[in-house]
């Protein structure tokens, strides 16, 4: 027990050089303390938001989210693929009962007839239904009526017993042609849902993968015999984004477009497209039908 007690028995020396010592880490500690706590907050301090910067983030959130995101422009029903059905969220069967009643030379001629002959719900006919646009003999009652929806109009009965409408065919229409196989009858029907439906029957050439045996074989048998209604879109109005919509002219084309404009003031004439860098000349016929000035 002395032994043990001997170990702290310290000199007044000693226990003065202790306090010293506690001393100098009790300092040590605060300093530390103290310089952390400055440290903090000069860099708080410093933190800037960039007002330009933090634009420019959310711009592209919003872009983001926007692509994410399904975007309805006006169309037939009568044109709803299985690709679109099934962004319009539409099930299997309801796509299956609203081509099967294509199939059968029929046309869907108001939002009615649309629910009846596919039963989608009236939450989901609430949605789309709005952006439903019906061809002009549909609006002006120029057709008659048949045992469940309208029949097609009469100018095109004879044409029809010959051949099909290619804006109507489904992709197992299509694979009856010869040399038309999954690929190029899903390729087809992709591009005809880009363009919004066919315009004339010279589109159809444009498919990437279509030999011309081929083309010749799909003209015998389709046709443009229904043309969309096109929604042109205002050159001198439209933004880069909006012009690049067309399937003839990618974002790079349509922004020299925007440059021009700019630069040049308001366009008068389609044909001064032509003296933008890289716009495809060859098809300003085509791509005037849906521009409008």
């Amino acid at each position: 027990m002395k032994l043990f007690k001997s170990h702290f028995r310290f000199s007044k020396q000693e226990r003065s050089g202790i306090f010293f010592l506690l001393a100098i880490i009790v300092c040590l500690q605060l300093g530390h303390y103290v310089y952390a706590t400055l440290v903090d907050e000069k860099a708080s301090n410093h933190f800037i938001v960039d007002k330009n910067v933090q634009a420019q983030i959310n711009a592209l959130k919003e872009n983001a989210q926007r692509k994410d995101s399904t975007v309805l422009f006006p169309f037939n029903p009568n044109y709803i693929t299985d690709y679109k059905g099934y962004t319009l969220g539409m099930s299997v069967s309801e796509i299956d009962r609203l081509h099967g009643f294509r199939a059968s030379r029929k046309f869907v001629n108001s939002v009615q007839d649309f629910q009846k002959v596919t039963l989608v719900s009236d939450s989901l006919l609430h949605k789309i239904s709005p952006y439903f646009k019906f061809p002009d003999w549909v609006n002006k009652k120029k057709y008659k009526e048949r045992e469940a929806s309208v029949s097609i109009p009469e100018n095109t009965k004879a044409i029809e017993s010959l051949v099909s409408d290619i804006n109507l065919a489904t992709a197992s229409e299509l694979r009856t042609v010869n040399g038309i196989g999954e690929k190029l009858s899903a390729r087809i029907i992709k591009f005809r849902d880009r363009l919004g439906g066919f315009v004339d029957n010279e589109q159809v050439s444009e498919v990437y993968g279509l030999e011309t045996a081929v083309l010749q074989r799909i003209s015998e048998k389709f046709k443009v015999l229904s043309k969309p209604e096109i929604v042109k879109v205002n050159i001198n109005t439209a933004s880069a984004s909006e012009i690049s919509k067309l399937v003839y002219l990618n974002y790079t084309v349509s922004n020299e477009i925007i440059r021009y404009r700019e630069e040049n003031g308001t366009i008068n004439s389609l044909d001064e497209l032509k003296n933008i860098a890289g716009f495809p000349s060859e098809k300003i016929n085509r791509i005037s039908l849906y521009l409008a000035l």
